[in-house]
């Protein structure tokens, strides 16, 4: 009986230790203007704007969807909408707001989080 508990025991080890490998751990790496120019515009990508619609009707970055982060639940909604096996690529006016944006993305279960932390101010900047 005692050597089936040990089996027991060291199968739910192994079990725990391979289903925990196979989960991607959450990852929020800051970018700027060059590699979101190499990497970002003009492809197939999760590019999104953090700030007001206002700012975003000013100007945007390519082809970048408008989800306010400081709208809250709004955004937590839209963000919903995304794919979160595929990168997502953030950013706001200077990137205060897109780093907040950032970790609400990594607490819903988002692993590939690219933040443009010089955001737009940088991006309209030569």
């Amino acid at each position: 009986m005692k050597s089936k508990y040990h089996l027991l025991t060291f199968l739910l080890s192994l079990s725990l230790f391979f289903g925990c490998q196979s989960q991607q751990e959450a990852k929020i790496t800051k970018i700027d203007k060059t590699y979101l120019k190499e990497n970002v515009i003009g492809k197939q990508v999760q590019l999104v704007d953090v700030r007001t619609a206002e700012e975003y009707e000013v100007g945007r970055i390519g082809d970048a969807v408008n989800f306010n982060v400081v709208q809250g639940d709004e955004f937590l909604e839209q963000i919903k909408t995304l794919d979160k096996s595929k990168p997502v690529y953030l950013y706001c006016k200077a990137g205060g707001r897109s780093n907040r944006a950032a970790e609400l993305l990594k607490a819903e279960g988002f692993t590939q989080i690219f933040d443009y932390s010089g955001g737009y101010n940088d991006w309209v900047q030569e």
